[in-house]
């Protein structure tokens, strides 16, 4: 089944339930089928929506969307091969691909017409369904060298016989019908084409904004350089006569430089060797050059050559003598009486004379062009066996109905052309609808429609037809014009109703006729044909001596595309158009002996814009395609048809009874779906393979019936879905739950059990260890021993000492009381160390003045114990409490430490305040002011304290010193800080004494003090009645 976009079905049918937005996709089932209003609305619908694809039942109608709609990809290609044709969208690879079928399966010869006015898109068509069997066709024995041939034989064809037209960039100025040839396999093996009416005037005229055919500016364009210096060529268009007349050198939409390069691969790739490329070459370059030759006349008003430099290249090219060239541009040989004689040309016979080779030889070169791609297409295994199994699928590009504001002898060509085949489309559509009838066993009812043999007799008919007597005109002697052409018509066919000329004509109907015209009345509608040229132009005729010297030519060619043996016939030539007409009549032979599938193209503006839709034009041309009678003559009998599978497939969830299967016979299951649907009679028929419905009401009622359908489906099936999805889902989690569960239990059980065995071992282990606990290490004790010595570490780690003062330690096993003590001792100087690291410069001098107040102190005086939690202060006195000339009078000498003291006279021992004051060098006494006593820490010898809790301490200095009054009582309410700093600033740590009971000081020349010290309840200061200083303490500790 062929995938939308979006990945679902689509159908043709699937299309109608949107019909109003979109149109039909089948002109067959629109309703008012003869309305032409009603044909082009639905044309101009689908162009909207960029569908540009429409069926008329097997005819495709493409309408050119003048832009990339991304239709012709790989993947597209993939979504029409081999599906049914109604069963997608219309598609130009739908009617590529069931014409490709029948060739496979029928073994029957297929055909695809492809016709259109110019700029309709025919060119394009083709070349989309060559490249179609190209990308889909199994590959060939021979590789791709065919397949290539086929493809890169467009290129050269268009390059040669493709011009600019006012209506279309790239339009085919010649009818072409390609066969190509598969093998049994369905691959392609060879191909063949036939070319019909090469436009030759184009050569060497153009009329206003168009060109001439590619080749020229593309070889002027993208030649080297080295290429056009051999050819005498320059780049510049506006250098040639031939090129010039249409002033349209240069189209925006062509680039001539890079189709060059296309063109000079492709004529590799279809056996070009590099002499025939140059042969040819020449043979283009030199007709620029003919179109640059000049004529002047001479004193008898006879023509000579003046571009002598034109005819020197002309010469080199073509390979001929340059005299004899000379005097067949300018001389007219003529047979009399079996004698020769050269008749002057003036200067108008010249001119034609030169063109008339100009054209001669550029379509000779084409046709032998056409001749050289066959024997290129031409299958190598023609000999073998399996050749005689091969297949033709044709091709047919040619030009549409023409209607022009002056038509002339190409137009009334190519017209006939047209008559001739819409006779034979209508033959064939009418045979096959009969064919499908009778085998389907449906009565035929007869179809109405015009007959155009008529207007092809007028034609075509011997000795009666127009071709005959312009043949007659054109041969007999005497002096023969058009205008006696035209005379000549109006005496023998002034009766046939399809024929009118001025003469014959009303009054009303001369005023739009002249009087060198004659008006058609063909098919497609009136056309009027001015016979200006219409004998020239069917005579064709080159000069004799014109021929003998292309027939001396050393181009090899140019020598066979004219043949010596023409100058030895004596018999004239056929005209133009019997040529046509016999090629005309073998190519309708040809068609009729294969199946055919049509595509019909319309151009929707004539500016070539995408988007653009005028709706004119597009009636013009839908008239003169005859799609109207197409559609009248498809619909004369049933609208639409359908095989009993499909239908029944489509339709039965509309019926309970074949709904959701039908067990029976596809046609009795349509049969009853048609009658639960409540079809009349009159609206359908029953076939052998298929239902054929007569209205497109019916089939429409029917699709909007089965979208309602789908809806309520739609819900049925997602409700269904989505319950058989969860529970599925369900399920799946279930299932996965228990299996891991169940794999989470075993896991569960084996660890367990894993454990357990693991302890009953370590148990044993340890009770066996236990045992021989005492015994030197063994295998049998080791892990218990391990066990201890890993849970005493273990232990220990959890209860090592918190701080440098806590001194507990876990007991170790006999085994690891070394070790333990070890690690005590190593964990007590790591506090240590850590301690040392972490405390401060300061708090470190605080410790080791403690350190040394305890050695001097702990044990020795009573109220030691009190000032150990006190800090020792840097100094008891301010800045500010020290007489600012005592600081002058110390100068640069530092204050280490002061505090206030109280002094005891020598004599009687009357308490007075003072400062003590600690430098660098001495002890300073001060009252107020005044430098009382300085004590060199050189002079003192000593200081002494009582055990007690008091506060008084002496200053022993040298008797010797005669600056000295002798030593120093003091009282400190910092005693222990005060003889602690003291010390440590005289140095003198070893030299406090600690005295029990009394302590004998040095009151004055020759005179000793003694101070008695005696624990009371309070401290107590006084004079004693000997004379001693009394000194009462209370005891804070018991030593």
């Amino acid at each position: 089944a062929a995938l939308g976009s979006d990945g679902v079905r689509v159908t043709m049918e699937s299309a109608l339930t949107a019909r109003d937005r979109v149109g039909v996709q089948d002109f067959v089932l629109l309703e008012n089928f003869t309305s032409e209003a009603a044909f082009i609305e639905n044309l101009r619908r689908r162009f909207r929506e960029n569908l540009i694809y429409t069926y008329i039942g097997p005819v495709l109608v493409s309408v050119n969307p003048y832009r990339d709609l991304q239709i012709y990809s790989r993947q597209h290609m993939e979504r029409y091969r081999g599906v049914s044709f109604y069963e997608v969208p219309p598609h130009l690879f739908a009617v590529a691909d069931t014409a490709y079928r029948a060739l496979r399966t029928e073994r029957r010869d297929q055909a695809v017409m492809i016709s259109g006015e110019s700029g309709a898109g025919k060119t394009e068509a083709t070349k989309r369904l060559l490249q179609f069997y190209a990308e889909t066709c199994p590959a060939p024995e021979r590789g791709g060298a065919v397949r290539d041939r086929l493809l890169q034989s467009n290129p050269v064809l268009e390059a040669f016989g493709n011009a600019k037209t006012l209506r279309n960039d790239n339009s085919s100025r010649f009818g072409k019908y390609m066969d190509v040839q598969f093998d049994f396999k369905g691959a392609p093996a060879g191909g063949h084409i036939l070319s019909y009416l090469l436009e030759k005037s184009r050569v060497v005229h153009q009329n206003h904004g168009e060109r001439n055919f590619h080749i020229f500016y593309q070889l002027l364009e993208g030649g080297e350089e080295e290429t056009l210096r051999r050819l005498g060529l320059e780049r510049n268009p506006q250098s040639y006569l031939y090129l010039v007349k249409g002033q349209c050198a240069k189209v925006s939409s062509i680039n001539d430089k890079n189709d060059w390069k296309v063109v000079r691969k492709a004529l590799t790739v279809i056996d070009f060797t590099e002499d025939e490329v140059e042969d040819l070459l020449s043979i283009v370059a030199s007709v620029l050059h003919l179109g640059n030759i000049h004529f002047a006349a001479d004193e008898e008003s006879n023509a000579q050559v003046t571009t002598e430099n034109q005819l020197k290249y002309l010469t080199r090219l073509l390979g001929v003598e340059g005299s004899t060239l000379r005097e067949a541009l300018t001389h007219r040989k003529i047979i009399a009486k079996g004698e020769e004689l050269l008749s002057p040309l003036n200067l108008e016979q010249a001119a034609y004379a030169r063109d008339a080779l100009a054209k001669a030889v550029y379509s000779r070169t084409f046709t032998w062009l056409v001749a050289k791609i066959n024997r290129s297409l031409a299958s190598k295994d023609a000999e073998s066996p399996s050749w005689r199994s091969t297949t033709v699928l044709g091709l047919l590009d040619i030009y549409g109905f023409e209607v022009f504001q002056n038509n002339s002898f190409e137009q009334f060509c190519i017209n006939y052309c047209n008559e001739k085949l819409q006779q034979l489309f209508i033959e064939l559509t009418l045979k096959s609808e009969q064919e499908e009838y009778e085998a389907e066993g449906i009565a035929w009812e007869p179809v109405q429609y015009f007959n155009n043999k008529i207007i092809c007799d007028l034609v075509e008919e011997k000795f009666k037809g127009i071709i005959s007597i312009l043949d007659e005109e054109c041969l007999r002697p005497g002096e023969a014009t058009d205008l006696t052409f035209l005379e000549k018509l109006e005496d023998t066919v002034k009766h046939h109703p399809h024929f009118l000329t001025h003469k014959l004509a009303d009054q009303r109907t001369r005023k739009s006729l002249g009087r060198g015209e004659f008006r058609l009345l063909h098919y497609a509608g009136e056309v009027t044909y001015n016979v200006t040229g219409f004998l020239d132009k069917n005579n064709d005729l080159l000069f004799r001596n014109l021929k003998e010297a292309m027939c001396c030519s050393e181009n090899p060619i140019m020598s066979q595309c004219f043949d010596r043996s023409e100058l030895s016939d004596k018999k004239r030539p056929e005209t133009v158009a019997t040529q046509f007409k016999m090629s005309l009549l073998q190519l309708v032979e040809i068609l009729k002996s294969k199946e055919p599938a049509y595509v019909r193209c319309i151009k929707p503006n004539d500016a070539k814009q995408p988007g653009r839709f005028d709706e004119v034009l597009i009636r013009h041309q839908v008239k003169y395609l005859g799609l109207m009678e197409n559609l009248r003559v498809r619909r004369a009998g049933f609208a639409y048809r359908r095989k009993y599978e499909a239908f029944l497939q489509r339709y039965k969830s509309l019926c309970p009874e074949t709904w959701p299967i039908w067990a029976g016979r596809p046609q009795d299951g349509v049969a009853v779906l048609v009658r639960h649907l409540g079809y009349k009679p009159e609206e359908y028929k029953m076939g052998r393979t298929k239902i054929f419905i007569r209205f497109p009401k019916t089939l429409f009622a029917t699709e909007d019936a089965l979208e309602v359908r789908r809806q309520s489906l739609a819900t049925k099936i997602q409700a269904t879905w989505r319950g058989f999805h969860w529970r599925q889902k369900f399920l799946r989690v279930k299932r996965s739950a228990i299996c891991i569960q169940s794999w989470w239990r075993g896991t569960l059980g084996r660890r367990k059990a894993a454990k357990r065995k693991w302890a009953a071992q370590a148990i044993r282990r340890l009770i066996r260890g236990f045992i021989l606990r005492h015994a030197p290490r063994c295998p049998e004790n080791a892990f218990f021993l391990d066990h201890v010595r890993t849970s005493f570490l273990l232990n220990l780690r959890r209860q090592l000492p918190r701080n440098i003062l806590d001194t507990s330690w876990p007991t170790p096993p006999p085994a690891l009381r070394e070790a333990s003590k070890l690690l005590q001792e190593l964990c007590r100087k790591n506090m240590v160390w850590k301690y040392c690291r972490s405390i401060s410069p300061e708090w470190k001098q605080q410790l080791q003045q403690k350190a040394v107040a305890s050695e001097i102190f702990k044990g020795k005086k009573d109220n030691y114990p009190q000032s150990v939690p006190r800090l020792f202060i840097s100094t008891r006195l301010g800045a500010d409490e020290i007489s600012p000339k005592v600081l002058q009078a110390l100068g640069s000498e530092p204050i280490q430490y002061a505090v206030p003291v109280v002094k005891y006279d020598r004599k009687g021992y009357k308490p007075r305040s003072r400062q003590l004051l600690l430098t660098p060098s001495a002890v300073l006494i001060v009252e107020d002011a005044k430098v009382k006593q300085r004590i060199e820490y050189a002079n003192l010898t000593g200081i002494s304290v009582s055990s007690l809790s008091d506060s008084l301490f002496v200053l022993h200095v040298q008797r010797e010193d005669n600056k000295q009054k002798g030593d120093v009582v003091l009282q400190s309410d910092h005693v222990i800080e005060t003889l602690t700093k003291t010390a440590l600033s005289a140095d003198r740590v070893n030299n406090i004494n600690i005295n029990q009971g009394s302590i004998t000081f040095a009151g004055g020349p020759g005179r000793d003090g003694i101070i008695d010290f005696t624990t009371g309840s309070e401290l107590l200061v006084t004079k004693a009645k000997n004379g001693h200083l009394a000194v009462v303490a209370p005891r804070l500790n018991s030593r």
